[in-house]
């Protein structure tokens, strides 16, 4: 995947194939962007972006997510080519989870995304009060 130059701060026209692609209902690119931006979504590939992790690892790292939205997260993202699942033959069972390459394109793209959102949320957040 190819990225075009950023959009100035101030705005300006989007690149052609995004305004003409991305807005239309039927575009897959929704889809994507509904797997790879949700709350679990996000916060479990910015924690495969540090390494291997299994199950429980990544059940301690993001706070608050139950065992069936963990379970289904990751397999909307093994789905979708960004997370690949490595069962080890050993007893107890063990199951390794990493990114794949398109996995750690996209990590490179989200970590500003969320670094931009905690530097930012107390400011934010106040403000709505």
């Amino acid at each position: 995947m190819e990225v075009s130059t950023p959009v100035p701060a101030h705005g300006g026209p989007l690149p052609a194939a995004l305004a003409d692609g991305v807005f239309p209902a039927g575009c897959p690119s929704r889809t994507v962007l509904d797997h790879i931006t949700s709350k679990w979504g996000v916060l479990i590939l910015l924690a495969l972006s540090e390494g291997g992790q299994r199950w429980s690892e990544l059940r301690r790292r993001a706070e608050g997510i139950s065992e069936k939205m963990l379970a289904q997260t990751l397999k909307t993202l093994e789905r979708d080519g960004l997370v690949t699942r490595k069962a080890q033959p050993v007893i107890p069972p063990r199951v390794d989870y990493s990114l794949t390459n398109r996995g750690y394109e996209l990590t490179t793209l989200l970590v500003p995304l969320v670094a931009w959102a905690f530097e930012n949320a107390d400011d934010i957040i106040n403000g709505q009060r």
